[in-house]
C-alpha cells in the first residue's frame, strides 16, 4: 500500500505502528503472550471490573446511566492476538459517553484454540450478559453486539448463530472494519505492496490458524466465515465502518451490500485514505475522531 493512498494527517502517526511478521511461529507465540499482558486502564466515571468466567469478561459500568442498555464487545487481533485489556479505554469511553454497560469478552485464540472456540466464548459472554441483565440494570432486549477487526467478524458470526438458534436477538451489530471473509487471504495479488497495520500475509496466518486449513478452500463450517453465509435475511441492523486503504475494504463493502439486499438496515461508513486500525493509532486527528463520533452516534440511536 503506497503512502500516497494514506490520508495526509494519518501518515505521521502511522510511522509508529510496527510491522507484525506473524508468519514466524516463534514470534507469533511471543506476540500472543505480550498481547495478553495488558493492565486495566481507568476511565473517569466508569467502574471496570473483571468477571473470572470462563470466559473472562471485563465489565464497564458508568457512574451515570443514560439508558438501560448494553454492548457486548469483542476485541480484535486477527483471531490470534489480543485480550479485553487492550480495549479498556475504548470500552470505558463508550460506557461513559452513552451511559450504558459494556462487557468485553476474553475469547480463546487460534491456533491453540481453532474454530469454534472463540465463537463459543463470545456466545457464552452473550448468555452471561443476558442472564445477569437484571443485576446490571440492563434491559435484556436492548443489547447490541460489536467489535473491531477480527472481533467484529466474530460479532457478525455471533449474530448469525443467535438468529438461527431462534432465541433472544441483539438489537444491533456494530462492526468496526470487520474481518469477514477468508477468501481475501487466499488472494496473493494483495500481498504486494503490503497493506499497512494488517497485511494479507498476516491475514492468511490468522484465517489458517482459526480454520485449521488454507483460507479460501473448501466449504467452511456454519458461522466460521461470516461472509460465506448465503442467507443474510433477518439479521439485526448493522453499522459497518472501514477505510478505503484497509485490506478489508472490499469484503466489508460487499457484506454491507448483501445485507441491504437481504432487507437488513445498514449504515456503511467508508473513510477515504484510512488504513486498518486508523481510529486507534490516529486518535486525535480529525479523520479518526470524526469516524469514532459517527460510529458512537449510530450506536446511541440503535440502543
Amino acid at each position: 500500500m503506497s503512502a500516497d493512498r494514506i490520508a495526509a494527517e494519518l501518515r505521521r502517526p502511522l510511522r509508529w505502528v510496527p510491522p507484525l511478521p506473524l508468519h514466524r511461529p516463534r514470534l507469533l507465540r511471543l506476540l500472543q503472550r505480550l498481547s495478553r499482558r495488558g493492565r486495566p486502564a481507568a476511565v473517569d466515571g466508569v467502574r471496570s471490573t473483571t468477571h473470572p468466567g470462563p470466559p473472562m469478561l471485563r465489565v464497564h459500568v458508568p457512574d451515570h446511566r443514560r439508558a438501560p442498555a448494553a454492548l457486548l464487545w469483542v476485541h480484535g487481533g486477527g483471531l490470534v492476538l489480543g485480550s479485553p485489556w487492550i480495549d479498556d479505554v475504548r470500552c470505558g469511553g463508550v460506557a461513559a459517553e452513552l451511559g450504558i454497560v459494556v462487557v468485553s469478552v476474553d475469547y480463546r485464540l487460534a491456533p491453540g484454540h481453532p474454530f469454534p472456540a472463540a465463537l463459543d466464548d463470545c456466545h457464552a459472554g452473550w448468555r452471561w450478559l443476558r442472564d445477569d441483565a437484571g443485576r446490571l440494570g440492563v434491559d435484556p432486549d436492548r443489547i447490541a453486539v460489536g467489535g473491531a477487526s477480527a472481533g467484529a467478524g466474530l460479532a457478525a458470526a455471533l449474530v448469525q448463530r443467535l438468529h438461527d438458534e431462534g432465541g433472544p436477538q441483539p438489537v444491533a451489530q456494530w462492526l468496526v472494519y470487520p474481518m469477514l471473509d477468508d477468501r481475501t487471504a487466499a488472494r496473493r495479488d494483495l500481498d504486494r505492496p503490503p497493506h499497512r497495520v494488517w497485511s494479507n500475509r498476516n491475514n492468511e496466518v490468522g484465517w489458517r490458524s482459526y480454520l485449521g486449513r488454507p483460507p479460501g478452500t473448501g466449504e467452511p463450517a456454519p458461522y466460521a466465515v461470516p461472509a460465506r453465509r448465503a442467507d443474510l435475511s433477518g439479521l439485526p441492523p448493522a453499522w459497518i465502518g472501514v477505510g478505503d486503504a484497509d485490506l478489508f475494504h472490499d469484503e466489508d463493502v460487499d457484506y454491507a451490500a448483501r445485507l441491504r439486499a437481504a432487507g437488513v438496515p445498514v449504515e456503511l461508513d467508508v473513510v477515504a485514505g484510512a488504513p486498518h486500525g486508523f481510529d486507534g493509532f490516529g486518535a486525535g486527528t480529525a479523520i479518526a475522531d470524526g469516524f469514532t463520533a459517527r460510529a458512537t452516534a449510530w450506536l446511541r440511536d440503535a440502543l
